[in-house]
C-alpha cells in the first residue's frame, strides 16, 4: 500500500482547481479566505492569510492524514507474520479506551508479531528479496545469515564485518545452524559469501560490485558525483568522478580495455568507482571459490582472465570511495560499516518493505529522507540493531497514519 505516493498523486490532481479566494467560484465554492485554513482551491497567492504558513499542497495532504491503527495492524501483521491479525488482536486495539491505550496496545502487538515463529520465515523472504538470492542451499546462506542476525537483534554492520559463522543453514521453520563458508579466502560477512560470488559472477567481477553498491548503498553507479565536474581530457564532456580521471586504467596507461573512452559517454564517470572496487572480488572463480589470483574473465577475444592493470594503473590501490582506501575485503567491509549512506540504505529498505514499495534501485521508489531520518538516527544510536529498527518503523507515526 503506497500511501504517501497515493496522497501526493491526489494532491497533484487537486492542483488545477483554483479559486479567487473570495468564495465566488473558480474552484471550491466553500472556501473562505481568512478562516485560518488553507482550503481546497486556495493557494498562497490567492489566500496568503491562510496558506503562507500552511506549507505547499504536498505538505497539506500529508498533514491531513489521521492515525488508523486498524489499517496499520492489518498491513503490519501481513508483513511480519504472513497472516491477517486475529479478531482478538483487532479488538485489543479497537476497544482500548483512549488514544494512548490504543497506541500501547498496537505497539504491544507489533512486538508480539516480531516474537512469533512466523517472523523467521518473513525475514528469510525479506532478505532473499533484498539480496536477490535464494532457491538453493548455497544461494540461501547470505539471506540466512542476515535473517539470523535480525532475529538476534544483532548489529547490522556484521553483514560486512563478521569473520566467522557466515554461512548458516535454515531448516525452513525457526532454526538456523551456524556454519563456516567453505570457499576459502578472507571472511567479511556476506561480502565473501560463496553463493553471492557464484550467482553474480561476470566479466571483471562488475556484477558482484554492482550487487554490493545497489544492495547496501541503495544507488546505482556512478556511486560518487563531484560537485565540481571537470572536462574529460581532450573533450568538453563532463567528468563527474571523485577520483582523478587517470586513476583507472585505459588503453593509454596500461589497460587492455579503454575505460577512458569518451566516444559515446564518459565511461570513467561510472568506472572511477567500479574499477577501484571490482578487483577485491575478482579472485573468486565461477563457483564462488577464492583463488590466489584473479579468476574472472574479460570480454576480450578468447575471454582471457583479467589482470590488475586492466582495472587500475600500476601503483593505484583499491578503495570503497575516493579517500577511503581498502586494500583487502576485510578493510572494505569495515569501510561499509562506517559509511552513513550504508546505514541509511538499511533503514530505507525496511521502510520500503513496510510501505509496500518496490526495489529502491530497480524502480527508484524510495521513502523520502525526511520521513526516515528519525529511524536512521535511532538505528545508529541503538548500535545498528535490526529488529529494534523494524519495530520502530512499524510503530512510527508515518506508518500508522493514512
Amino acid at each position: 500500500m503506497q500511501r504517501i505516493s497515493v496522497l501526493l498523486f491526489a494532491a497533484a490532481l487537486a492542483a488545477p482547481a483554483c479559486s479567487t479566494g473570495d468564495g465566488s467560484g473558480g474552484g471550491d465554492d466553500s472556501t473562505t479566505c481568512g478562516n485560518g485554513v488553507c482550503d481546497t482551491g486556495e493557494t498562497e497567492a490567492s489566500c496568503p492569510a491562510d496558506c503562507t504558513q500552511a506549507g505547499d499542497q504536498w505538505d497539506q495532504q500529508l498533514n491531513s492524514r489521521v492515525v488508523d491503527y486498524n489499517a496499520a495492524l492489518k498491513i503490519a501483521s501481513l508483513r511480519l507474520t504472513g497472516a491477517l491479525p486475529s479478531m482478538a488482536d483487532i479488538n485489543a486495539v479497537a476497544q482500548a479506551p483512549t488514544d494512548d491505550a490504543k497506541k500501547t496496545a498496537y505497539a504491544n502487538l507489533i512486538n508480539q508479531y516480531i516474537a512469533t515463529p512466523a517472523f523467521t520465515a518473513q525475514m528469510m523472504g525479506y532478505w532473499r528479496d533484498t539480496m536477490k538470492q535464494g532457491g538453493s542451499a548455497i544461494l540461501d546462506t547470505a539471506p540466512a545469515f542476515a535473517a539470523q542476525l535480525t532475529l538476534a537483534d544483532g548489529d547490522y554492520r556484521q553483514l560486512f564485518t563478521a569473520g566467522s559463522g557466515n554461512c548458516p543453514t535454515w531448516d525452513g521453520m525457526t532454526t538456523f545452524t551456524s556454519a563456516e563458508c567453505a570457499n576459502g579466502g578472507p571472511k567479511a560477512g556476506v561480502l565473501t559469501d560463496p553463493g553471492v560470488m557464484q550467482q553474480f559472477y561476470s566479466n571483471f567481477a562488475f556484477r558482484r560490485t554492482r550487487w554490493v553498491q545497489e544492495t547496501f548503498a541503495c544507488t546505482a553507479f556512478p556511486a560518487q558525483i563531484s560537485a565540481t565536474p571537470t572536462s574529460a581530457p581532450g573533450t568538453n564532456l563532463p567528468y563527474t568522478g571523485m577520483f582523478p580521471f587517470d586513476s583507472i586504467a585505459g588503453t593509454d596507461n596500461g589497460g587492455r580495455v579503454n575505460f577512458h573512452d569518451t566516444s559515446a559517454v564518459v565511461c570513467a564517470n561510472c568506472h572511477s568507482n567500479l574499477n577501484h572496487i571490482a578487483p577485491l572480488f575478482a579472485n573468486y572463480d565461477m563457483m564462488g571459490v577464492y583463488q590466489t589470483t584473479i579468476s574472472v574473465t574479460t570480454p576480450l577475444t578468447n575471454t582471457p582472465l583479467a589482470v590488475l592493470t586492466d582495472y587500475l594503473p600500476t601503483g593505484e590501490g583499491t578503495a570503497w570511495r575516493a579517500g577511503v582506501p581498502t586494500p583487502d575485503l576485510v578493510s572494505f567491509g569495515a569501510a561499509l560499516a562506517k559509511d552513513p549512506d550504508v546505514a541509511a540504505c538499511g533503514v530505507a529498505r525496511v521502510w520500503n518493505w513496510a510501505l509496500g514499495k518496490t526495489d529502491i534501485v530497480d524502480t527508484l521508489q524510495q521513502v523520502p529522507v525526511a520521513t526516515i531520518q528519525t529511524q536512521v538516527d535511532a538505528f545508529v544510536a541503538s548500535g545498528y540493531k535490526i529488529k529494534t529498527l523494524i519495530a520502530a518503523v512499524y510503530t512510527s507515526d508515518d506508518f500508522v497514519k493514512f
